[in-house]
């Protein structure tokens, strides 16, 4: 079992959807806080809201931006001490077809998506490795396995964290490191009402499907049970989602016929 309580947690993404609410749970459970993201004016909001808001510090960050990662990641560890428990939340998702999506917006969703996560992981590992303790925790989706329509980007970026943290658990199993991969399906969040469109502006709608999904509130729940139980890997979302990643992995041809029909 993974202790929250009095454990130093690092966020990410936590200035709204599954990020805030995460916050929130971790807060609950009595842990020291990190909470980051772009905006600091919602950050603060965040904070005051918590169980706790003494044992919550905010910390702006650009995850597009790799140097200031880095010293964010740094910086982290100077409010409560070494990083027990980080946390890959933030993100940003893509909504066109590849042949009209731009590479600017496939190294934006990269940069973000995965790039950030593992220069966080990988300045913070060190000190994980000498205490021989450390739990990452990353949200990534059902796109991780599951690559829906218009959603290339968004879907590479989640395969991808997905190669990374099954190589780190094998690397330093030995070595008191646990990962944890959380894969939402369609959790009510602005992900999609924010995501790119080819030419990078935003599509400033909500798809039907993630503002009929679960609440992000229940998907953080789920993510803290997963986290305490030490969960290698946990799929979050309803019957559809979860379905849709059993079917891809037991039967592909059929997934595949069905995925080409799917809304997007």
């Amino acid at each position: 079992m993974t202790k929250i309580k009095d454990s130093v947690v690092f966020l990410t993404g936590a200035s709204s959807g599954i990020g805030e609410a995460l916050a929130y749970e971790f807060s609950k459970k009595g842990a020291k806080l990190v909470i980051s993201a772009r905006r600091s004016a919602e950050l603060d909001r965040v904070k005051a809201t918590c169980t706790y808001p003494d044992n919550v510090q905010t910390l702006t960050i650009d995850l597009a931006d790799n140097f200031s990662v880095i010293q964010k990641a740094k910086e982290a560890e100077t409010f409560f001490g070494p990083i027990d428990i980080l946390v890959n939340c933030g993100g940003i998702s893509n909504r066109d077809k590849v042949a009209d999506t731009s590479m600017d917006v496939d190294r934006k969703l990269m940069e973000v998506n995965y790039f950030s996560a593992i220069a966080l992981t990988k300045t913070l590992l060190p000190s994980m490795l000498k205490r021989k303790k450390g739990h990452q925790v990353v949200i990534t989706s059902a796109s991780g396995i599951i690559s829906p329509p218009k959603r290339s980007s968004y879907a590479a970026s989640k395969h991808a964290l997905h190669g990374f943290y099954e190589a780190l658990r094998a690397e330093y199993h030995d070595e008191g490191q646990k990962v944890t991969l959380v894969l939402p399906g369609y959790i009510r969040t602005n992900i999609s009402y924010n995501a790119l469109k080819g030419d990078g502006s935003t599509q400033n709608k909500m798809d039907a499907n993630q503002d009929n999904g679960m609440s992000p509130e229940d998907c953080a729940a789920q993510t803290i049970k997963a986290i305490e139980q030490n969960k290698e890997e946990v799929y979050i979302g309803g019957f559809k989602e979860v379905t849709g990643i059993y079917l891809k992995r037991f039967f592909p041809s059929l997934f595949s016929k069905i995925v080409r029909k799917a809304e997007t």
